[in-house]
């Protein structure tokens, strides 16, 4: 074999080791923050939520957050899991079995996310249902609900919102928005909320 043939594929190995160097510890972050993410998830009614105890098949389910908040578990009981981040509700769960469980390991995971929805209705290609996995303006929620149908009155766009036990309504004017005026009104959407295309 050649020296020059033996200098490439000297070459690639070092680029192969720099590259797995860089990108490796971007992809361990980014599971990272993924798990993260997923332990400060706040549990909200409705949530499907995989409770898993090690060890101890007999005590893991898949359950659905009541509307009164609770989950109910083996040995557990009621638990109030609406409230709460999947992390702090594994803490919680494992004190409770404690006395009964030698040294539970217990990990609660979202298996679907109910609670935390908005809705769209009128005239915009998709009405219906979506769920808020990431934060999303009101523009990007017209966006992903189809954009607007032929004779929808994009500067009248309303938006309901329940805060305090009140209803309030919100103005979007997609045309203004668009012609860089009140840029503000372009808010996040919060769960529960219902936008109006006329």
């Amino acid at each position: 074999m050649g020296n020059a043939h033996k200098n490439k594929i000297s070459y690639v190995l070092v680029f192969l080791a720099i590259l797995l160097a860089t990108v490796w510890p971007l992809a361990v972050q980014a599971d990272q923050g993924a798990e993260e993410a997923e332990k400060d998830y706040l549990i909200g009614v409705g949530d499907v939520l995989e409770v898993q105890v090690w060890q101890e098949p007999d005590l893991s389910r898949t359950v659905t957050v009541r509307l009164d908040g609770k989950i109910s578990l083996p040995l557990a009981g009621d638990v109030q899991a609406a409230g709460r981040t999947t992390g702090a509700l594994d803490q919680f769960l494992e004190e409770k079995i404690a006395d009964l469980v030698t040294e539970p390991a217990v990990s609660v995971m979202l298996v679907e996310n109910r609670s935390r929805r908005y809705y769209v209705v009128g005239q915009v290609g998709q009405p219906g249902e979506f769920p808020i996995e990431f934060p999303l303006t009101i523009l990007q929620a017209i966006a992903r609900s189809g954009g607007f149908q032929e004779w929808a009155k994009r500067e009248e766009i309303k938006i309901i919102r329940r805060q305090g036990g009140k209803e309030e309504f919100l103005s979007f004017d997609y045309d203004g928005f668009t012609k860089g005026k009140n840029l503000e009104q372009n808010v996040l959407i919060v769960p529960g909320d219902t936008i109006i295309v006329p």
